[in-house]
Order: C-alpha cells, then structure tokens, then sequence
C-alpha cells in the first residue's frame, strides 16, 4: 500500500506540473453548437456579398456622375488624427480611417525605465490594421476618409470623430467616441446608396494584429489568438486551422477579439449584427480577421447604420465586467474559475492595503493553509501512524509472503485495529490540487502580477526570478535564487515528511524536490514565491507534529 502511495504522489506531481498544462487547458473536444458552421474556403461570407453586389450594382450608365465618383484624394497626404485619453493615445489615420496605433498609458513594453507604453497595434499596414471598413464592393484600403479635425477635442468626459468616404456608388460615414476615462470606443458607419440603382453587400470591420510584447514564462502553454464568444461558449481559434487557408465562423457572436495573455482587441456589435467571423494567416504570427453582418439590399437613397463597441486594454477582470457582453469570459480560467475569481478578488484586496502583490501572494497562500490545516493535520498524523505500522506490516508480509489474500486481509486487520487509514496522507494532497490549478492560472495569466515588482531581484512577479551577478549564465542568465530556495524547502519538507524503511521508495521521493527545481525555473516568480511560502508553511505544520508526538 505504501508503495502506491508514493506512486500516487508521483502522478498527482506530473498532473500538477505537465499534464494540467496540456490536458486541463481546454480539455476535451468541445462540442460545436448547432447553429455554428465552420468552412474553411476561400468562399466567405464577403465572398458571396462580391458576387451579389455585383449582380445589384446598377448599370454605370445609370449611376449620376457625382454618385460614381471616388472622392478624390486632396492635394495634401493622408492626415493622421490623434485622440489622447487618460487611459491611452491613439493614431486613425485617412486611407480606411483605420487605426494606426493606440498605447496604454498605465502599462510599458518592457519592464526597463525608459520603456515606452503598451503599444496595442503590432502591424505597420502592410496586411491592414484594425478597424477597416468595407461594404459590398467598396474595398477596406483604397477608400479616403476625410476626418473632420486633426486632433479630437473632448467636451467633459467625451470626444468625437467623423470620417466621411465615397465610392462605388456608396456614401460612409465613420463616427468614433472616445471616453477620457475608458478603454472603450464606439464606432457608428453609416452606409448610404447614392447611386440610381439597388445596391447588395454585407458590412465588415477588420482586425490585424501580432503577438502583444508580454512575458514570456508559461506563454507556451496559454493562448493567443483569434477568439469569440457565441451562445455562452468561448471559443478559442487554433492557428493551424487557419494558417493552411481562410476559415470562417458563422454565427450570432457577442464578441470576436485578437487576444493575449494580458491584453485584448476586441470587436462588440451591437444588435447582433455580426453573422460572421474570417480569419487567415499573414507573415510568421500574424492573423487578419473580418466580422461580417448579413447581407443588406440598399435602394436608391437608402442608408443602414452599422454600430460596435471596441475594447483594446488590458484583460482586468473588473473592467470587462462593466463593459458587458460576456467580454469578461476571455479571461479563461477554466474549469477552477470558481476558485480562480475568489483567488484573483483576495490578491487585489490585500494589493489594496500593502500595495505589493507579492505580499498579497504570500498573505493568499497562508489563507489557503489556514483552511485545508485540519486536512492536513489528519493526514500527517495518519503517514505518522503508517510509519510506525511499517514493522508490523513487514513481519504480516513474510508470514504470508505465499498467501497474498490472507496477507492483505491481515494488513486491512492491522489498519482497523490501529485505527489508521492508508490513504489519509494522500487526501489532502488531492483536496489542494483545484486550489493549485486555480492559483496557476491567476498567476500565470493575472495582468495585475504583470511587471509587479516584490522585493530585491524579484522586480516582476509574472517573469522567472533571476539574480543578475555580472556574467551570463547559460539557459539561466541570472542565479534562479527563489527557485533554488523553493527547491531546497521542498527536499527539507521530504525529509521530515514520515515514510517507509524501503530504500528504492525513499530515493524515487527524495528525487522529487530535484525535478520540481528543473520544472519550476522557468516560471512565474509569483507562482515559485506561492510554492516556496506553502512549503514553509508545511514545514512548520509537519515540526508541530514532531514535537507533539515526542512530548
């Protein structure tokens, strides 16, 4: 029985360490709901709206001179516009009265001093950038919109912007409005026909974008990407499904976003307009996604007003919150968000009062300790008691060595009369696993932790910890010295930890603070920090028991 426990500890440790990353990140297939169709085709929604338009358009002889005429470009080049918040600054510019760049202002690119703000817009338009409108044939690019200020004016806590295009028979109208305090813009494109003749086509807004600059520690395992949320299910896009051709989502969305590990882009149609979402693949991590609505028939002087919400900010849950339209949900954490919300909710309520997040860690991690201590304590004492059986159980073993039944129902014999259970020690580990699961995933994917400093070295709780001393060091490039620490806590613990006289089960646990070392030196310093302070707290818990049974 001893020997699956220390088998059963093993497991539960690469459950915890490797399988959770691999097989609890969205597990399992998830069913695709019925009124979802996935293509993966060069034949789109947009596709089809091209080919009607054109079937609608009306003759060019019909079309009045001034209705056919692309406006034409001014003497002077393109404008580019800028709208300065509290929150971000940010660039749109006159050809496809895109945005260009938006920065954060709250957070930087990098950790170092002189690091510029958060720059939400990781293409140069080479492949298009966010918020590119098209209608029907009217192409997202090759539309001027004349902006009617270089610089947005706010009047108390809102600004406006109104670009206005023409072409192909049609008359845009883009109106933007900015918050001073908010990470959310809206956008109002107003469609109208002025051509003489019906005009076919379905609205779509584009969306561009790289990887954000974010940390690196446990990236491998979260995602990034394309995602969107329809009937009360994120969906998170694989990038091979559309790095080998266009693949197309049709469906009812509440939100299709670009999304990171900390931060997001994020597209709200209002009305339930968007039918549609394509995606396809550009450069080495690049993806161009398209919302599209259904397709609209417009008469002669007939107009359609198209209306979204954008959010591009940091994935803060509180702030998605109030934004509403599920935004929230893309703050995935899984099966344990029961645990994981209350989790992230304690770590700002104890931020709010020490204003140090690894603190707030700590504080978090001597609560959970607090509430699974009786657990503990029982279990502890149960591997103390088995310890002391391990004689006895030797001796029932080598009497009935060629008995197995009547050896086993001799050892359940011994466990009844000394009233232990071979289980209790395994019991509190497997009741903290969901506490551990939900732990990992707001540390690993809390934009609060993000470039939060602690103490000394540790200047950002999300990165691995690294002592500088002067010399690269290979694979590591500084001394991992909380890491170290946490790895030497553990094999301290272990060895106050009651086992058996087995010698092979005693190397095989002694080998388990070695490779939780090698597994943890690449991760968040919150999560070792979280780790280090349980195991302290573990060591004191199991030196309690110690002196109780001596005294």
């Amino acid at each position: 029985m001893d020997i699956y426990r220390t088998f059963l500890a093993i497991i539960i440790s690469f459950l915890i360490l490797i399988g959770y990353q691999y097989f609890f990140v969205g597990f399992g297939p998830t069913e695709q709901p019925e009124e979802i169709s996935v293509t993966k085709t060069e034949n789109t929604v947009s596709a089809v709206a091209e080919k009607k338009t054109a079937e609608f358009v009306a003759p060019a002889e019909s079309l009045s001179p001034a209705a056919d005429q692309q406006m034409g470009r001014p003497a002077r080049d393109a404008r580019t516009v800028t709208v300065n918040t509290d929150f971000y600054t940010a660039s749109l510019t006159e050809d496809g009265g895109a945005l260009r760049s938006l920065i954060l202002k709250d957070y930087k690119e990098s950790i170092a001093d002189d690091s510029s703000g958060m720059e939400m817009i990781k293409v140069d338009g080479e492949n298009g950038l966010p918020l590119e409108f098209s209608w029907g044939s009217v192409a997202p690019v090759s539309t001027f919109y004349e902006a009617d200020t270089e610089k947005v004016a706010f009047q108390g806590n809102s600004g406006h912007l109104v670009m206005k295009g023409r072409g192909n028979g049609l008359q845009i109208e883009r109106n933007y409005t900015f918050s001073k305090d908010s990470y959310l813009l809206e956008l109002a494109v107003r469609v109208k026909n002025v051509s003489s003749g019906a005009l076919q086509g379905a609205a779509e807004l584009h969306q561009s974008n790289r990887p954000f600059s974010e940390s690196k520690a446990g990236s491998q395992f979260l995602f990034v990407g394309p995602a969107y949320y329809m009937n009360e299910s994120l969906e998170e896009v694989d990038s091979d499904d559309y790095t080998t051709g266009p693949k197309t989502i049709t469906g009812q969305m509440d939100w299709a976003a670009y999304e990171g590990t900390y931060f997001i882009c994020a597209i709200l149609p209002e009305n339930g307009s968007v039918r549609s979402m394509t995606m396809h693949a550009f450069g080495e991590d690049g993806v161009r996604m398209k919302v599209s609505s259904d397709l609209d028939t417009l008469q002669p002087g007939e107009e359609k007003l198209y209306t979204y919400k954008l959010y591009f900010g940091p994935k803060k849950l509180d702030i998605m919150k109030s934004v509403g339209s599920n935004l929230d949900k893309a703050v995935n954490f899984g099966w344990f968000d029961v645990i994981a919300q209350p989790t992230l909710y304690l770590l700002n309520f104890f931020y709010g009062i020490f204003k140090n997040y690894g603190i707030a860690i700590i504080l978090v991690t001597i609560i959970f300790k607090a509430v699974f201590w009786p657990i503990t304590q029982k279990g502890l004492k149960s591997m103390k008691n088995m310890q002391k059986l391990q004689p006895k159980m030797a001796k029932l073993k080598e009497k009935y060595k060629d008995d197995p039944t009547r050896m086993n129902q001799e050892v359940m014999n011994l466990y009844k009369t000394y009233k232990v259970n071979p289980l209790g020690g395994c019991l509190p580990m497997v009741l903290q696993i969901p506490v551990f699961f939900a732990l990992y995933k707001v540390l690993l994917m809390c934009v609060e932790l993000r470039h939060a400093p602690f103490m000394l070295w540790i200047t950002d709780l999300s990165a691995p910890d690294r002592l500088p001393i002067g010399i690269d060091i290979p694979y590591l490039g500084g001394i991992p010295v909380l890491t170290l620490l946490m790895g030497g806590s553990m094999f301290l613990q272990q060895k106050m930890t009651p086992t058996t006289a087995d010698p092979t089960q005693a190397k095989i646990m002694m080998f388990l603070p070695v490779l939780f070392t090698f597994m943890f030196v690449n991760f968040a310093s919150g999560l070792v920090l979280y780790w280090f302070v349980n195991n302290l707290l573990a060591i004191f818990q199991q030196q309690m028991i110690n002196r109780q049974k001596k005294a």
